[in-house]
């Protein structure tokens, strides 16, 4: 007798393998974004008329701000068709762009290549994390998004060591864009032919309440933005991504000036520790919602303050830091924390929205995100422009994840969604 593929052992099964597949898919995602930042000194070096600071961060806001926008289009499009279409076409796409920015010449075509980069990759998350949640519907949410997440750290590492690799006669920092975005391409094949989309039964749970129905774009976003609880998730969301969007744009450039190292330490230093911290911290935060969610509904929101409540220490230690080395501790425990935050942003989404609205509602919280992280990265080009400590900088970003960590307390999950 055939095995049936949707029978609930063999979902259970194939929920692991979703997360396996789109794990390469999110190391090269954050990979690529990291490059840049790693290998910053050679790019302006090399194109013509990267001459500064503030436009430097100009090429992440680009990219932020087109990603942002286009989020919530993404998110809606992956909820109402197939979100395994929308993942694979997302890959596709912005892997030939990677290959591409390794051949800008001039300020200008970086710029654009920063900002269809954020075109193609505004599709991807919010349909990866709500596939992932539609095949996770219960005791392995956390874990699964976690497990997710730490390939999405990996790639982060990989980026950081770029500036290596830029520093190499041999190489160049051009080469590392055409590695990526050929190895992007080449992977789009066989994610193609093993996907699938979630059965119906595994996701749409009979609690939800919801019937299945998949709304008009006009009351998908009401029903959301009409949502008081999910309003608070999207700052609480919003405002601690804002010194994530720091640490990973700027930290390589920070650290090369504030204790004169050399592209390559900088950036293996800004990286390594970091994101080995916090996928340390997604892992163990993972686990801990979980285990939390055994005895109240409240686990995943709990777990996610305490990873605020390293986020903020660290957050002055590193503006304040005397040397490399302290530095890097607390920098451990910035990763650390902020794996705890980001394994259960999506499951507390789902505890506050129905499946058919996850990957919207994700779509709306990049957006805040994201488009504010390309004023900040803009931002802190400007502040360093003129001089500012880093000290007052990291400040302010501490002072908002205190922000977020009391108003995510005030969330009340949904009883009917809350697994």
């Amino acid at each position: 007798m055939t095995a049936n593929p949707s029978a609930p052992s063999a979902v259970s099964r194939y929920a692991w393998c979703v997360v396996a597949l789109l794990a390469p898919v999110v190391l090269l995602n954050y990979m690529d974004r990291q490059m840049m930042a790693a290998m910053k000194y050679s790019i302006m070096v090399d194109v013509i008329g990267l001459d500064t600071e503030a436009k430097w961060g100009l090429l992440p806001a680009a990219f932020k701000w087109t990603y942002a926008v286009l989020s919530p289009l993404g998110g809606y499009i992956a909820d109402r068709f197939s979100k395994r279409h929308v993942i694979m076409v997302s890959l596709f796409a912005w892997s030939a762009i990677t290959w591409a920015t390794g051949h800008a010449q001039t300020f200008e075509q970086l710029m654009w290549s920063r900002a269809l980069m954020g075109i193609s990759e505004a599709f991807y998350f919010p349909a990866a994390l709500s596939l992932i949640t539609d095949y996770h519907t219960g005791p392995t949410r956390s874990r699964a998004v976690g497990i997710h997440h730490m390939a999405l750290y990996f790639g982060i590492i990989i980026g950081g060591f770029c500036g290596h690799a830029a520093d190499s006669p041999d190489l160049g920092w051009r080469w590392t864009f055409d590695t990526a975005g050929i190895l992007g391409v080449l992977y789009a094949a066989p994610l193609f032919l093993l996907l699938r989309n979630a059965p119906k039964s595994s996701a749409v749970p009979a609690s939800a309440g919801a019937g299945g129905e998949k709304p008009s774009v006009a009351r998908a976003f009401a029903e959301l933005l009409g949502n008081k609880y999910f309003i608070m998730l999207v700052i609480y969301f919003t405002l601690p991504g804002l010194a994530g969007w720091v640490v990973k744009d700027w930290m390589p450039s920070i650290l090369k000036h504030q204790f004169d190292i050399g592209q390559g330490q900088a950036g293996v230093s800004a990286a390594l520790y970091t994101n080995i911290a916090a996928m340390l911290g997604v892992l163990t935060g993972g686990w801990l919602a979980d285990r939390r969610m055994r005895h109240t509904g409240r686990g995943r929101i709990q777990v996610g303050v305490l990873g605020l409540c390293c986020i903020i220490p660290a957050l002055f230690g590193v503006g304040n830091a005397g040397t490399l080395g302290i530095a890097v501790v607390f920098l451990v425990l910035f990763g650390l924390g902020y794996g705890f935050f980001d394994c259960n942003s999506m499951p507390i989404l789902c505890q506050v929205a129905r499946p058919e609205l996850r990957a919207t509602g994700y779509g709306i919280m990049n957006f805040a995100g994201i488009s504010l992280g390309g004023f900040t990265d803009w931002g802190v080009g400007l502040m360093r422009d003129v001089g500012l400590p880093n000290n007052l900088i990291f400040a302010v970003f501490a002072i908002l994840c205190a922000i977020a960590a009391a108003l995510v307390l005030l969330i009340k999950p949904n009883r009917e969604l809350t697994q």
